[in-house]
């Protein structure tokens, strides 16, 4: 039985590639079943975030290419093979404790990965897609995160996506932010979590705009903002300071000429714009335009990462807490496949209850 972790990250591709490979949560399932299927896997979890897209499984072929799956994500054909890495057995355990920790994400420590990849396991769970070995290893994952954020300051005081595109506002208007406007495209999880952070600091104009104008209306209710219906948004657009793209959505929102036209109609007046979308929802190019400053979520990496110095010095106890456990889990599994495979040795030749030595052999013709 192998057991793998493949895909790529932040580490290993930069957002153009990933965004190509994300998959969308209505989408999950049925992409699992189909790479499940095409891959001979007994078992599979995917993981599809901002920052990483991986494959977890399980397969009794000893030659068969992992690598090869990852491309089945793309709507077009893809070179990936710089890109992908693949872990087995041990190293794959060990990766998955690392990544639920929150120690290899692109902000050390940060703890919105556990409740990405517990949504994650418990989507392929719930279908029906995982067994008895990705069961145990991702209840070990989720048991090692909870030691190491009890027993060291790994997840503590961490800075969020969301939070450094905050500080990246207040920092361009220089902390001015109570006569500043913003517009918020989304009204999912992330969206939310930025309206809320720039309601703390003080934003007093808040634009709300979804594709579903009641999600809209709702969160802006919630927050105290306004709802802007997403036919509209560029109308509205001509007056606010900021724009966060902050979406599920696989499309382009805001294309290089949408926003070529909105700044001839702001008369060139300067415009931020965050993306922090996997695909990016705005177009790469509109950072050519003048006046128009524009962030994805791989260039807020550098703001989050502030503070990240006292929870690396608590990296040797995270080690030494991942090595415990992933010799404990390898060991049941090991034992576990060994059970199996004698069982299925001693039934390969199970002779009837009441046969004999005699008509158990081959009669002539």
């Amino acid at each position: 039985m192998r057991l793998f972790a493949a895909g790529v990250s932040h580490k290993t591709a930069p957002v153009e590639i990933r965004e190509q490979l994300a998959v969308q949560c209505s989408e999950v399932v049925d992409l699992a079943r189909t790479v499940k299927l095409l891959g001979q896997l007994d078992e599979i979890t995917l993981v599809s975030t901002c920052n990483r897209v991986e494959v977890y499984g399980t397969t009794r072929q000893t030659d068969s290419d992992i690598k090869s799956l990852l491309p089945l994500f793309c709507s077009e054909p893809r070179d990936l093979e710089a890109h992908i890495y693949l872990y087995e057995d041990a190293d794959a355990v060990r990766h998955l404790l690392r990544v639920a920790a929150g120690l290899d994400s692109m902000v050390l420590g940060e703890t919105e990965i556990t409740g990405q990849i517990k949504n994650a396991y418990e989507t392929a769970r719930e279908a029906g897609l995982t067994g008895p070995v990705l069961n145990r290893l991702f209840q070990k994952a989720f048991q090692t995160t909870k030691e190491i954020r009890t027993r060291t300051a790994i997840g503590r005081g961490t800075v969020s996506i969301k939070s450094a595109a905050v500080e990246l506002i207040e920092k361009a208007f220089s902390d001015d932010l109570a006569n500043k406007s913003v517009m918020v495209i989304g009204a999912g999880e992330m969206a939310e979590c930025c309206v809320r952070l720039l309601v703390k600091k003080g934003v007093h104009s808040i634009f709300v705009s979804s594709r579903s104008l009641d999600r809209a209306i709702d969160l802006a209710n919630r927050c105290g903002g306004d709802a802007v219906c997403f036919g509209y948004c560029l109308f509205e657009m001509r007056d606010v300071d900021v724009v966060i793209a902050a979406t599920s959505s696989a499309e382009t929102l805001l294309s290089g000429d949408d926003v070529e036209n909105l700044m001839k109609a702001r008369r060139n007046r300067p415009l931020l714009l965050i993306d922090l979308s996997v695909p990016r929802n705005i177009d790469p190019a509109a950072s050519q335009l003048e006046n128009i400053t524009l962030y994805n979520i791989d260039d807020l990496e550098a703001l989050a990462r502030q503070g990240a110095q006292a929870r690396e010095r608590e990296l040797a106890t995270c080690h030494q807490i991942i090595e415990a456990h992933v010799a404990a889990l390898i060991e049941k599994l090991n034992a576990e496949d060994e059970r199996l495979s004698a069982q299925q040795r001693n039934n390969r030749w199970m002779p009837e209850p009441f046969a004999t030595s005699s008509n158990l052999l081959p009669t002539a013709a």
